[in-house]
């Protein structure tokens, strides 16, 4: 992927992915409104969720302990991958002993993370996706491009042409007279999948929370397949990030009230699912979870990044961010997109590539998602410290010679009150100049800087100047 500003200036010139995204997450913004504003003690909710998540961070060794040993107990099994080659390799282990080809999927950003579909195509296993929306992205051999609402950048019409062209290579084909009305497009969905959730033996499943105290894990979503993809396959294997930790059910709760209005819209999920272990004779005979850190302790060990780790990725940042709403999801280069994949991305990834480097900067800085938050995740505090590491991970290399010439330049007219005096007549003389051009605009090769944003004009009179004329 190229850098974020690259990235960006292709998606911007896509007007139909603009008109796309406004409209979308417009509705999704309307409908979060609504629902948070049923709720008086909405403020409080946040700052509990904030709480619960920082508590446990700090002893969050105690309770993945506490956790992998409620789940043993229980009957499944725990593995732990420090990185995305170990998750992988346990994963297509695990399928490979149970002789299967093709296992179901439930919706999971982690899985995309580490490009498990990928390895399991490599070890030529078929993998599913049964969410609507990812389907939609697998069939049109397309990326994700949004936290809650994988295919937010297509339109129905443009959902019908994938559906039909592509729906048959799966397997249940799309009626030939299908078209773009949402109940036909869904009816065709479920009849493609139903045939895979009676067929699979194998289920992979992400995790949206983790109860300590009981060795529970717990997936929330709208459409009742993770519900089929969690009770009929014979073997379950879910793969969840070690933050997705809660130590209680009462923590739990915080939580499950948060989540839905944050990104749905709604006051409760329709589905939240739960299961503990293995039961006999009732669900999965086999429970495998694997634990994934990919980069997570080294945020942890970070005291200002570390609160990227409190996400319950309900993507609210996203549907209100202006930068988000024109360049979608892909060109944050990450499957995290919008200002919580700006501040998490670089942190489990490093910033050695130049696309990570640039997402701190992919901000205005406006805030508005830290408002929405319902953790209270400061993005715009993260974005400023990510910036400064990027910064200070140049160490070591050549500044730049027009940064060297501009800070040598500063020093020189700071230095000396008469200098500054200089430069302040010249910047009024410069502020009486853009004011005639045009407010905001630079002359020359700096017009470039403000083609997308104004730049503040120099007052016309500096301090100085109206110090002298008026006490003089």
């Amino acid at each position: 992927m190229p850098a974020f500003p690259k990235a960006a200036q292709s998606a911007l010139a896509d007007t139909q992915l603009r008109s796309n995204l406004a409209h979308a997450t417009g509705t999704i913004r309307s409908r979060r409104a609504a629902a948070v504003a049923e709720l008086d003690d909405w403020e409080g909710l946040r700052e509990a969720g904030r709480a619960v998540k920082e508590r446990t961070l700090r002893h969050l060794d105690h309770h993945l302990v506490q956790l992998e040993e409620r789940v043993t107990e229980a009957g499944g099994q725990v593995h732990w991958a420090r990185n995305a080659e170990e998750a992988n390799r346990i994963v297509v282990d695990l399928v490979r002993a149970t002789g299967e080809r093709e296992v179901v999927k439930v919706k999971s950003m982690v899985t995309q993370e580490i490009g498990l579909n990928d390895a399991l195509a490599d070890a030529g296993v078929a993998a599913y996706e049964t969410d609507l929306a990812e389907l939609i992205v697998q069939l049109g051999e397309d990326r994700p491009s949004h936290i809650l609402v994988p295919a937010i950048h297509r339109n129905r019409a443009e959902i019908r042409e994938i559906f039909l062209r592509a729906m048959g290579a799966y397997g249940t084909p799309a009626p030939s007279h299908l078209t773009d009305d949402p109940g036909q497009l869904a009816e065709a969905a479920r009849r493609h999948l139903r045939e895979k959730f009676l067929r699979a033996k194998v289920a992979v499943s992400g995790v949206n929370f983790l109860v300590a105290e009981t060795g529970t894990a717990v997936v929330v979503e709208s459409e009742g397949n993770g519900r089929m993809c969690l009770t009929l396959p014979e073997t379950l294997i879910s793969v969840a990030g070690i933050e997705k930790v809660v130590p209680t059910w009462q923590d739990l709760e915080v939580f499950l009230q948060l989540l839905p209005r944050s990104s749905t819209g709604e006051r409760m999920n329709p589905y939240t699912s739960t299961w503990t272990g293995t039961t006999a004779a009732d669900g999965p005979r086999a429970f495998h979870l694997v634990l994934l850190d990919g980069g997570r302790t080294d945020a942890l060990a970070d005291p200002v990044g570390r609160q990227a780790l409190n996400c319950i990725r309900c993507s609210a940042c996203l549907n209100v961010c202006p930068v988000y709403e024109r360049v979608g999801g892909h060109a944050y280069g990450s499957v995290y997109p919008g200002p919580i994949g700006a501040v998490l991305s670089p942190q489990l990834r490093g910033t050695a590539s130049a696309v990570d480097r640039s997402l701190p900067y992919a901000s205005s800085l406006c805030g508005a998602c830290y408002e929405v938050c319902p953790v209270k995740i400061d993005i715009p505090e993260l974005l400023l410290h990510l910036r400064a590491r990027v910064v200070d991970d140049k160490r070591g290399r050549r500044v730049p010679g027009p940064e060297r010439l501009a800070m040598a330049v500063a020093r020189w007219v700071l230095s000396a009150p008469s200098r500054l005096a200089l430069a302040q007549r010249a910047a009024g003389v410069a502020g009486r100049l853009m004011t005639r051009r045009g407010r905001g605009r630079l002359p020359g090769p700096l017009s470039r800087w403000t083609e997308a944003r104004d730049a503040p004009v120099p007052a016309t009179e500096s301090f100085r100047a109206w110090w002298k004329r008026t006490h003089s």
